[in-house]
């Protein structure tokens, strides 16, 4: 029986992934994201482009039977991609432009079966709808750090929740891994769920 890698180290994937009972081992790709090459993309095309590049990495260091996930995300906004801001000055700009506003959140997967020598790559998309948000209220929720590393600058499972009264789509794509895509790329693969709940 292969092992699940999770190709990440985002701790909403891991916590995703094991709160459904599976057991991943994490190995992170270390992919450089802010490249030419991924930047020149749509916001769609990158994040699959990603999650290839982190998967593909991943499975060569690995000398075992293992399925491998390798995902990105991003929140797109009129067509820009809004990445992880890094700085509270962008992250407080970016929570101002998504004020009131809906943008789409897309992750990309990419999950490889190194034994099978089977790939399934694609992308899931969830509309998310922010509340007005007061700069008293943008400040504050900056301060907390939490939207500095994550993509589009906002989390649906800690602080951010309370600005999001809608989504329109697949909770845990937000979150970061599309639960009910890898049901389905899993039994592609010839795995049933069970099955895959037993992988060491």
């Amino acid at each position: 029986m292969p092992r699940i890698v999770l190709a990440s180290q985002s701790t909403s994937r891991r916590r995703l992934l094991e709160d459904a009972g599976l057991k991943p081992t994490i190995i992170v790709s270390h992919v450089d994201e802010e490249t030419e090459f991924f930047n020149a993309l749509t916001p769609e095309d990158m994040v699959v482009a990603l999650a290839i590049s982190k998967a593909h990495t991943v499975r060569e260091m690995i000398d075992y039977p293992a399925i491998v996930i390798g995902c990105d995300s991003t929140f797109d906004v009129d067509g820009v991609s809004f990445g992880k801001p890094g700085t509270p000055e962008i992250a407080i700009a970016r929570a101002r432009r998504m004020s009131g506003r809906s943008g789409l959140l897309h992750t990309g997967h990419c999950i490889i079966d190194t034994e099978k020598g089977i790939e399934i790559a694609d992308r899931v998309t969830t509309k998310v709808t922010f509340s007005h948000m007061t700069d008293v209220e943008i400040a504050d929720y900056v301060a907390s750090g939490e939207p500095l590393h994550v993509a589009g600058g906002f989390t649906l499972d800690g602080f951010g929740s309370a600005f999001i009264p809608l989504i329109e789509g697949d909770y845990t794509n937000v979150v970061g891994i599309s639960m009910p895509f890898l049901r389905l790329a899993m039994n592609q693969l010839g795995y049933s769920w069970p099955q895959v709940k037993e992988m060491r």
